[in-house]
């Protein structure tokens, strides 16, 4: 059991927070985040991770990007969770 969801990441965002969802092009959903930390050595990632965790309740060790670590563009994979509670979550 995996939540599996797109986030579009800004890092040097100003502060870490979930600003919502939004589409692409083709119409498929993401979360976008905004993070402090510069995009360098994989701190924006590592603050990415951090981010989610708190908002969804979960251990830091349950949330992995699994596609686009250097892209703004990420999977994230969240163990533990179905993928309508990580949006319940996330939504409210």
């Amino acid at each position: 059991m995996a939540a599996r969801i797109a986030v579009r990441l800004t890092p040097r965002g100003g502060r870490d927070r979930i600003d919502g969802w939004d589409k692409d092009a083709e119409g498929r959903a993401f979360l976008k985040a905004r993070v402090s930390a510069p995009p360098a050595d994989g701190e924006a990632n590592a603050a990415l991770v951090i981010l989610l965790a708190k908002t969804l309740g979960v251990p830091k060790s349950a949330i992995t990007i699994v596609a686009g670590q250097t892209a703004r563009l990420k999977q994230v994979e969240i163990e533990g969770l179905e993928t309508d509670e990580a949006l319940s979550r996330l939504a409210g």
